[in-house]
């Protein structure tokens, strides 16, 4: 990614990440960096997050990072105005954290349900709600990271299914919202990385594996990078006509 010049699509912008120690996040932090933004990578795990901020050092731009938790909304404030703090500004809000755990519907706990909506849909609400304010000023704008389980159904997924639905309606009502406003609002739907996470997820004992599989690509995986590639196109100058839109990046597995 050192391809991208030192007075890149983001020098001088001020980009928040969530979810940024690992996977697309980290990805999404070093394509920003690598175009010259002044990046706050933000995550519950500072060790991986200082990991990132380190494979960022010959990159052109800047990363400081700090925590979050999303199912906080005081660690959703928290984390805007840390970045305000940091770089005076703000100019990019991208809400990707969340995690997806495979469990059989009748077995969903009441604490399992309430936190898996936190944690995929109600933090993404509280990180809006705190930086439109400081995206007005800018004329920034916001990239929310959902899901190809956003726009279809997902077996043994029922609370990751239906957060990210969430996420595309939230993006939906953001961009009509502030429709005569600078402020632009955009939507990723990505199909299956290769990323950490993938490799370690489990599935609930008696699960028919061939409707999991329903919603693999047949491409296979892609890489974190070629969806943080259309991220940070979304989020630049040259995507400057591009509002309330949802972009599935997933190799054409919903095209059929």
């Amino acid at each position: 990614m050192n391809d991208l010049a030192p007075d890149g699509p983001f020098n001088g912008r001020s980009i928040l990440v969530t979810g940024a120690s690992s996977g697309l996040g980290a990805a999404a932090v070093r394509r920003f960096a690598a175009g010259g933004g002044q990046v706050f990578a933000a995550s519950r795990d500072q060790e991986k997050l200082a990991e990132v901020a380190a494979s960022c050092a010959d990159l052109p731009g800047e990363v400081r990072f700090g925590p979050l938790d999303v199912a906080s909304a005081a660690d959703c404030r928290a984390a805007v105005a840390a970045t305000v703090a940091a770089y005076g500004r703000l100019d990019v809000l991208v809400n990707n954290a969340g995690r997806h755990d495979f469990r059989i519907t009748t077995d969903v706990t009441e604490d399992e349900w309430a936190a898996d909506i936190a944690l995929n849909l109600s933090g993404a609400f509280f990180l809006c709600q705190a930086a439109i304010p400081h995206l007005l000023e800018t004329s920034g704008n916001i990239v929310n990271v959902a899901s190809v389980a956003g726009l279809m159904g997902e077996a043994y997924s029922a609370a990751y299914t239906a957060s990210k639905h969430g996420i595309v309606g939230l993006t939906k009502a953001l961009a009509i919202e502030y429709l005569k406003t600078p402020l632009r609002v955009n939507c990723v739907c990505p199909g299956g990385m290769d990323t950490a996470q993938v490799h370690t997820i489990s599935v609930p004992d008696g699960a028919d594996w061939e409707l999991i599989m329903r919603v693999a690509a047949k491409r296979g995986l892609m890489s974190a990078d070629s969806v943080a590639a259309v991220i940070a196109f979304l989020a630049s100058d040259d995507a400057s006509a591009v509002h309330g839109t949802i972009q599935t990046v997933d190799q054409g597995h919903l095209a059929g």
